[in-house]
Parts: structure tokens; sequence; C-alpha cells
């Protein structure tokens, strides 16, 4: 979690017209999110694998869902909406919180949930902390969009959203509150309706703007437990497909990730005689974007 809680920006970021025009070129806004995996230890794993540094990478596709409180239409999605109240520069991808990248970004964060036992070695329930909202741990996010031979690139800090986040007061959702509140704007013409806009009202949104199918996915076997394994197999099968907004067993799984970026580049090959590097840093303490031109 940052230190600075940062000033709120007064207008959109300079790169985001630009890096959603290019993601309307993609099929699918597909990206590579990594983050750090604490480093298994002796009394994590019973491998010989060592390594000098605490942490390892990881990385794997994730989906882009849009920018939080900017839900994408859908007309297949039932979902109460949130009136357009708040807008952000802070991309979002939805996840299982029995995957590794979860604890992950708890494991990593300046509050450091590590009770994540190295994630990989202890079931959903007893990864305490990272199981509501919270986080803050290092990310980076790439996308490739061939169309246009231009690489985004975004480095900052994930923070997940939870069942818990208009349910209690936690460590974990204060901290969410704060620093994804403090990066949030106020759309022009709506000031004053702030509280007509609910967390709990847009992490539901996203789970209505996936597929039946998907939601499904969050009511599968637990991700990465051998096969052999027993579990509650009378509620949780491959395949299925969820249609009620609130099934209690999907949504208990269902995370939204925001991506609360610090630089941002976009690397444009299109031409190698004019190729450059578009480099923006956020500065916390004026809610404004630095800018600087480099070499590719």
């Amino acid at each position: 979690m940052s230190t600075t809680t940062p000033r709120t920006p007064s207008h959109p970021a300079p790169w985001k017209s630009a890096f959603l025009s290019h993601l309307q070129k993609m099929d699918s806004p597909e990206f590579v999110l990594s983050t750090l995996h604490p480093a298994p230890t002796s009394s994590t794993t019973s491998s010989s694998i060592s390594t000098p540094t605490p942490y390892l990478p990881r990385a794997r596709f994730c989906i882009f869902r849009g920018f939080w409180a900017e839900l994408p239409e859908n007309k297949h999605n039932d979902a109460p909406k949130n009136p357009h109240v708040y807008e952000s520069d802070l991309p979002t991808f939805t996840s299982d919180v029995r995957m590794l990248k979860i604890p992950e970004v708890f494991a990593t964060s300046s509050g450091g949930a590590r009770d994540t036992g190295g994630a990989s070695a202890q079931g959903p329930e007893e990864r305490g902390q990272s199981r509501g909202s919270g986080g803050g741990g290092p990310v980076e996010a790439v996308w490739w969009i061939k169309d246009v031979m231009t690489q985004w690139r975004v480095r900052g800090e994930a923070y997940v959203v939870g069942e818990d986040v208009d349910g209690g007061e936690t460590s974990g959702v204060r901290t969410v509150k704060s620093e994804v509140g403090g990066r949030m704007r106020v759309v022009g013409g709506m000031e004053g309706r702030e509280g007509d806009w609910s967390w709990g009202r847009e992490l539901t949104g996203h789970f209505g703007n996936i597929s039946p199918g998907m939601r499904g996915s969050f009511r599968a076997p637990p991700p990465g437990r051998p096969t052999s394994e027993a579990y509650d197999d009378k509620n949780l099968k491959p395949g299925m497909k969820v249609k009620d907004l609130h099934d209690s067993y999907s949504r208990r799984n269902f995370r939204v990730v925001i991506i609360q970026p610090e630089e941002v580049e976009q690397l444009d090959l299109s031409d190698p005689a004019t190729a450059r590097r578009q480099y923006y840093t956020f500065d916390k303490s004026t809610g404004e974007w630095n800018y600087q031109e480099l070499w590719p």
C-alpha cells in the first residue's frame, strides 16, 4: 500500500484515450499480469529448489474489464447499476479468490499479509486476510495490440474488492476505499450525489457483466488442487452455468481486482524510423501525470 495518500486527479490521464482506442482493436482485451510470489521455504515445501530472493515472478493472461467505476455496457447484465457519479484511470479484471494471484498481492503489499503459507501450501480457508478486500502488492500488466504494433505496460499496485466491501470497516476495506477512492473523480454535474454510489453495487455489476459460464467457473473445483483430493463435490462442479447474480458459492469466490497505475508506457513500433516510448508517471502530491518521450 502506498504510504502517501494521492491527491485526486482532476481530469482523465493523458494516456487513457489512446489506450482505450487501441484496446478496441483487439478481439479480446487480454493482457499478461505479472505478480510476485513468496519464494518457497523449507517449512512450505519439500522441494530441493532454493532461491536467493524472497519472491519469484508469476505471470498469466487476464481480461481487461474496464476502468473502475466505469462499468462497460452489457445488454445481458440485469444487475442494478450505479449512477455515473465517478470515473477513474484504474484498470480492472476479475479473479477467483482461490487463484494464487490474490494472496500474492496481499503478501507483497506494505502490510504484508503473509499468512498465505507460501500460498500453494494451503487451501482458501487458511489464507486468512486475503479472503476479503485489501491487498496493495506490486503488479505489472502488458498489452500487445498487433494491429497498431504498440505495447502498453502498466505498473502499479493491485487492490482486491470482495463481498465485505460494504459490510464492515476491516483494515483491508479501509485500505481499498482510501487508496482506490483517492484516485476516483466525481463526474462533472454529479457533485453531491456521491452517496448514491455503492462499492457493493459496482462489484455485483462486474459479476453480472460476465457470462453465466464464466460465473460458473467460480463454482468449479478448487483451482490448483490435486484431482484426487476430496472437495465439496455437491456444490462445486466443472462446467456449471450460473444465472443467479447472488449465487452464494460463486460470489464467495468472485473478486474484482483494481490496478492503481503509477507508471504507464506506450511503446510504438509501427515504424522503425519513428519508434518512440511514451512514458508517464503519476505524481501523488499533485494528482497529475508527468510525461517523457524516450527512445524505444
